[in-house]
């Protein structure tokens, strides 16, 4: 089978794709024919060994995709032969094939297309734990949401709305504002055009009650002088480039929140809590609340130009690699 192959941590334009040997069967897992698997900026953070799991060479990138089921392994009764489904893992989603515990696979609802599901886990994931578990965020709260056309940034913005947030997007285009604002925005901030702590208070009518940054760098600190009182900065990521460092006082002054959001380590520890945010958000998308947005579709073979898509920042919504 054809699969990207990472033999060592480099620039992402090194790896290669590869024929490979199918993995084998496991009690307990699922073979997989891969329809299509979602790209996300960690994965590049991987291949390049600049992410926290590093994984043993060589391996075969790729944190999620969706396909048909077509062997089952001993004691699986869960998931029949011929069932649509996507999941989630470290790595290995960048393959025509993947063998894969059955716990982890969730059957795809109705009018979900396999690039959709491929797209769907990781970003909604993050996004429905960061705002439901870690904000708890409330109907009528004010919700800022940084890099909000990006993959995670766009779920937040749909998932805020479903939960009754008022959602201000921030991104550094027009043109990526109005796909924020097609995807349930209510007020948006172009932040290229001034100084964000004055463009948040401006168009938040004075400060925001939760603030999802996935982006980090230069956007963190005035983003965090605009929380209200017993405000949430939630920790996404650093897409930015630069870890920010925050002024402690800051927190003191409003009483506010720093907090941290680990969702694959969470998902690790509390499976059966990620099954039921899961089994939420699949509930919302056929309410049609959600619908995850598609940037652009690659073929395995063009995965580096699914990468640069990412790495320089043309992304609206998310970038999948298809299999045929």
């Amino acid at each position: 089978m054809k699969a990207v192959v990472c033999e060592a941590f480099g620039p992402y334009k090194n790896h290669q794709v590869k024929e490979i040997d199918a993995p084998k069967i496991k009690k307990g897992h699922v073979r997989v024919k891969v329809r299509a698997a979602g790209v996300n900026f960690p994965d590049i953070l991987i291949v390049e060994g600049k992410y926290q799991l590093k994984p043993p060479f060589p391996f075969t990138p790729g944190s999620e995709c969706a396909g048909v089921v077509t062997e089952l392994g001993e004691g699986v009764d869960s998931i029949a032969i011929g069932a649509n489904v996507f999941f989630g893992a470290m790595h290995g989603a960048f393959a025509e094939e993947v063998v894969v515990p059955a716990v982890q696979c969730f059957e795809i609802p109705e009018k979900m297309s396999f690039e959709q599901a491929s797209a769907i886990n990781l970003v909604y994931g993050t996004s429905y734990y960061a705002l439901k578990n870690r904000g708890h965020l409330k109907p009528g709260e004010k919700l800022l949401v940084l890099g909000a056309a990006g993959g995670v940034g766009l779920a937040a913005v749909e998932l805020g709305k479903a939960m009754g947030a008022t959602v201000i997007a921030a991104a550094s285009s027009d043109e990526k504002l109005e796909v924020c604002k097609a995807h349930g925005a209510d007020l948006t901030i172009n932040y290229s055009e001034g100084d964000l702590k004055d463009l948040i208070r401006e168009v938040a009518g004075g400060g925001v009650d939760v603030i999802y940054d996935p982006v980090g760098d230069k956007l963190a600190e005035p983003a965090f002088r605009c929380l209200n009182w017993e405000g949430r900065f939630l920790v996404i990521g650093f897409a930015g480039g630069e870890i920010p460092k925050l002024p402690l006082n800051l927190a003191l002054l409003k009483s506010a929140d720093l907090r941290g959001v680990f969702w694959g380590s969470w998902l690790a520890r509390f499976p059966d809590e990620h099954r039921q945010n899961t089994e939420e958000f699949l509930q919302l998308f056929a309410d049609g609340k959600i619908n995850p947005r598609i940037s652009n579709t690659y073929p395995l073979d063009d995965f580096i130009k699914a990468y640069d898509e990412l790495a320089e920042r043309r992304a609206m919504g998310k970038v999948v690699l298809t299999m045929d």
